[in-house]
């Protein structure tokens, strides 16, 4: 059975509780990090801390753990759960308290919770068969550079995706991408410039996303950061999407309309596989 972290203490899933004042229940008050394991290592971690740690900062939330206690928890969960490759999911909550839109006192003690997904990424049909996307209105609130958990707008956008026949959804505001439902997007123009939105508050400021930029200057590759428009996106030779989840994603059609031969491209074929590469080298 699998085990899980709360506050300290690992224990079978079943048996997990949590406080039904707690604030990441009430008020969607938390804050979360997914980080990739490979290889029973953790992928980027020191950057999801850093992302996590901007993230309370944020919301006023303070946090008593350390990045090395939190790191000591992943670990001993991926042992225990004989994670090879999977994902390490972690939520931070500003505790339980009775229900008032004010925060509780500092005092207050987080709700720590981490539980584990074994899931081949690696291997994933995605990667070999590409995604089909549709473009969606964003009507997420006006911080998405945050990482909680308010993530109903998401869920229910790309479920509405889906019973459209949609791998995933990419939102638009004015016309403009912004992001994919739980990933960064991207495009590839016919002179072979990589364009992606730039990191303000429109977007979450992923991890993969980072280390796939550093991938570009890397392998010299001509990229822009830029909101890029849906017609632009639909005249795309490729498009793709980043995120710890589903690494570099090929994206062959957008609203129904074929991108490039509708098959992967060679930019986000080499992309994946240098992203692999790197992630190995430098997993802990």
């Amino acid at each position: 059975m699998r085990q899980v972290y709360i506050n300290g203490a690992y224990m079978p899933e079943t048996k997990a509780k949590i406080s039904v004042f707690d604030r990441g229940f009430l008020f969607g008050d938390a804050v979360y990090e997914v980080t990739y394991v490979i290889d029973r290592k953790l992928v980027d971690y020191q950057g999801h801390m850093t992302r996590l740690r901007r993230s309370l900062g944020e919301i006023d939330m303070s946090l008593a753990m350390t990045d090395a206690d939190l790191l000591a928890a992943h670990r001993e969960l991926v042992k225990l759960n004989d994670i090879d490759e999977g994902l390490v999911y972690l939520e931070v909550t500003r505790g339980a308290a009775d229900r008032d839109f004010i925060f509780p006192d500092a005092s207050v003690p987080n709700t720590v919770v981490l539980f584990t997904q074994k899931k081949s990424l690696m291997d994933a049909p995605a990667a070999t068969r590409g995604l089909n996307v549709l473009t969606v209105e964003d009507q997420r609130w006006e911080r998405c550079d945050i990482k909680t958990v308010q993530l109903l707008y998401p869920s229910l956008a790309k479920t509405r995706g889906k019973a459209q026949g949609a791998d995933d959804v990419w939102f638009q505001r004015d016309g403009y991408v912004t992001e994919g439902s739980s990933n960064n997007a991207y495009i590839v123009s016919a002179e072979g410039k990589i364009i992606t939105h730039e990191t303000n508050n429109d977007i979450l400021h992923g991890i993969t996303r980072k280390a796939v930029m550093d991938t570009l200057a890397d392998l010299g590759l001509d990229f822009e950061e830029r909101p890029f428009l849906v017609t632009e996106a639909l005249e795309a030779a490729e498009a793709f999407s980043t995120s710890s989840s589903g690494l570099v994603t090929p994206v062959v059609s957008i609203d129904g309309k074929q991108i490039g031969d509708a098959k992967p491209g060679p930019v986000s074929k080499q992309l994946r596989q240098k992203y692999i590469e790197g992630i190995r080298r430098r997993a802990i």
